[in-house]
């Protein structure tokens, strides 16, 4: 993974085909779920293409009033009104053209209907009114009206107020249908990229458990958590609202280019005059979006950084009064951030102005051209309403273009980060076939062992010394010596470069980790506990533990005496890293818990250093039971503490320097020997003062 904060930040491609592909292994699981909800899109798509279709058909077929063809006879046709002896049936339903029948025309005029013998066009006629009777001129002549009462009036349209009422509830039919599979679809669809999320997050989380300490020494915690939380939501956002619906974009514009061309092949070409400028104007702002995003994205991470460092070390900063100096630093990034976010704000501010544009330019065109031919009776106006409706829709996906390509890069980044992260190989190992351990005595041998954090700068230098079962050894030796290195090779956090560590004359890599832990217990200087209660953090989830025996071991180890006094006992809350609790107390419910799993070997890594004298006294009552039986290993600054000790290990520089007994180190008069003076004067000054 990067090693710098900013590092992660900085984006690839825009759209990498092989970090999707490594995405869409995680939908394949799931595959039938996205087919089915595709098939949801496609039918909702053509619902969605059908409305304005039947408003159309609607206004063309049975609201205008359209030519009808007289005949003199009965005529067998479905459709055929019959009125004061003749038969009329509209031209457009009969398949064929009549030419010698005289065609009839149902006109309005100041709320009444007549029935006219000629056809007309919405814009070529005149009327005029003459001794009661009314007439209609056009390119042809001038006809008389014959004016129709309300119910014959009804008679013609009857067939139309049916149509009206079968058009309007195909249209709420399908309304509802397209209701209940967009419910049905988002659920279906949200519910799979959060099964894919939970999928990815428990993955992430897993590969973290099995990195060493190492790992965690050189990767932020903040930066982590983002990978299992932020990076993983962003991917939501790419399943649901961009791959999938990315087919609905599709099916709506082939569908709507499909059914313009269909309707008026002429008018459609028309209308798509602008579709190159579309498309070129999409390809700029792609290219525009992906380099304001990536300086957004890098200058926000800066601030991050910045404020993360500021806030961690404020107390330095106020003690040496640079709050001046931190300020102008997080001015100068915070001003950076703000250039970058104008310009992102500039791309998007001119592109969606400017698709909206392009749309109003192919609206004006369609109502220019389309109007004409409306007003010239070429087409019809239904047809113009459905090219009107039909065009809104069609830049409606070009116009969610913009929302799209941030999610899809912000996905790219991420992807690419979560990639990074799983992609980094644990660098301790267990073996492929690993010896059992079903019981450990206690003895642990260092035979010749080397060790570095990082390469070439070695911490311990061919460390070689034995301890035997039910000893109790303690590492003495100034800060960077080696002490707590040797504790942590004992858990295997670390693996060394050379040498071999035995316990039971097992080499601990030939032992799973997990089976070597079994058997190792560990109280920390600085201890940590889980938010919850005080029994949880005892047990740690071993449910074999029971309340009684959490009681019991509380006791032994005088941690009940606190515990008791709590309102909720061993009910207690615990609140986040034990803040509500002193060190001594967190320090005390360290070593139940260590009791409590009952381990062979006991690592105590100066868990007593910052313990008050009062709580020192308790633990050192409770040590003695603590520690019989069990091959204990003490890291201890206070010599005081570990006087009684079977052997003591000078460390120095990484080397073993001296071993043996308190009274035979002090006799030596060596390194030890200088450490015990210097904390026997310490100790006096303080009883001084």
């Amino acid at each position: 993974m990067a090693n710098n904060i900013h590092d992660e930040e900085i984006l690839g491609k825009a759209y990498d085909s092989k970090l999707m592909k490594r995405l869409l292994k995680y939908a394949k699981p799931y595959w039938k779920a996205f087919a089915l909800s595709i098939c949801f899109l496609l039918v909702i798509t053509a619902i969605d293409l059908t409305r304005p279709y039947l408003v159309k058909i609607a206004i063309d077929d049975y609201i205008f009033t359209s030519p009808m063809v007289a005949f003199d006879n009965p005529v067998d046709h479905s459709n055929a009104v019959e009125f004061r002896g003749r038969y009329f049936v509209k031209e457009r339903l009969l398949p064929e053209d009549y030419p010698d029948n005289p065609r009839y025309q149902i006109m309005s005029y100041e709320g009444q209907n007549y029935l006219v013998p000629s056809t007309f066009k919405s814009e070529d006629f005149q009327v005029r009114e003459e001794n009661g009777v009314v007439y209609f001129l056009n390119d042809e002549g001038e006809f008389s009206g014959e004016l129709m009462d309300r119910e014959s009036y009804i008679t013609f349209r009857d067939r139309d107020i049916n149509g009206l009422l079968r058009i309007g509830l195909i249209f709420l039919g399908i309304v509802l249908l397209g209701f209940g599979l967009n419910y049905a679809q988002v659920i279906l669809l949200n519910r799979t990229g959060q099964q894919i999320l939970f999928n990815l997050r428990e993955e992430i989380f897993v590969h973290l458990q099995k990195m060493s300490l190492s790992f965690f020494d050189k990767n932020p915690v903040g930066r982590l958590v983002t990978r299992v939380t932020n990076d993983t939501e962003t991917l939501n956002e790419m399943f649901v609202n961009v791959m999938v619906n990315l087919f609905k974009d599709v099916f709506m514009l082939v569908g709507i280019l499909i059914i313009m061309a269909r309707l008026n092949l002429r008018l459609a070409t028309i209308t798509l005059l602008m579709l190159p400028v579309v498309l070129l104007s999409s390809v700029i702002f792609r290219i525009k979006a992906r380099t304001a995003y990536r300086e957004v994205r890098t200058r926000l991470a800066r601030i991050n950084a910045n404020i993360a460092e500021n806030i961690s070390g404020m107390r330095i900063v106020q003690i040496f009064k640079k709050e001046q100096k931190k300020y102008k630093e997080f001015d100068g990034i915070n001003s950076s951030y703000l250039e970058a976010s104008l310009s992102e704000v500039k791309v998007f501010a001119v592109f969606r102005p400017f698709i909206d544009l392009l749309y109003f330019l192919s609206l004006a065109l369609l109502i220019w051209f389309g109007g004409g031919s409306v007003l010239r009776g070429t087409i019809e106006f239904g047809v113009l309403y459905a090219f009107i409706s039909y065009i809104q829709m069609f830049f409606q996906p070009i116009n969610d273009l913009t929302e799209k390509y941030n999610i899809l890069q912000a996905s790219m980044a991420s992807s690419e980060r979560i990639f990074q992260l799983l992609d980094t190989k644990a660098d301790i190992n267990n073996p492929e076939e690993p010896k059992d351990i079903t019981e450990v005595e206690g003895k642990i041998e260092f035979k010749n062992v080397w060790f570095a954090y990082n390469e070439g700068e070695w911490v311990l230098r061919d460390v070689s010394f034995t301890i035997n079962p039910g000893e109790t050894v303690a590492f003495v030796g100034a800060t960077g010596a080696g002490k707590t290195s040797i504790i942590s090779l004992i858990s295997r956090f670390y693996d060394i470069q050379k040498g071999e560590i035995l316990i039971d004359g097992v080499n601990i890599k030939d032992v799973t980790q997990q089976e070597l832990r079994k058997f190792i217990g560990v109280v920390l200087q600085d201890v940590f506990l889980f938010s919850g209660d005080v029994k949880t953090n005892i047990r740690l989830n071993n449910e074999h533990i029971s309340d009684e025996q959490i009681v019991e071991i509380a006791r032994t180890i005088n941690a009940d005496k606190f515990i008791e006094k709590l309102p909720d006992k061993y009910d207690e809350e615990v609140q986040e890293r034990g803040s509500t609790f002193s060190s001594g107390q967190r320090q005390l419910l360290a070593f139940a818990r260590a009791l409590a799993f009952d381990p062979s070997i006991l690592v105590l890594d100066e868990a007593t250093a910052n313990i008050d004298t009062e709580t020192e006294v308790l633990i050192q009552e409770a040590l003695e039971k603590l520690i019989e039986g069990r091959t204990t290993i003490v890291v201890a600054h206070r010599l005081s503490t570990i006087q009684n000790a079977d052997k003591i290990i000078v460390m120095h520089k990484g080397k073993i320097r001296e071993m043996g007994t308190h009274q035979e180190l002090l006799d030596n008069g060596g390194i030890y020997h200088d450490l015990y003076q210097l904390q026997y004067k310490e100790e006096l000054v303080e009883k001084t003062i």
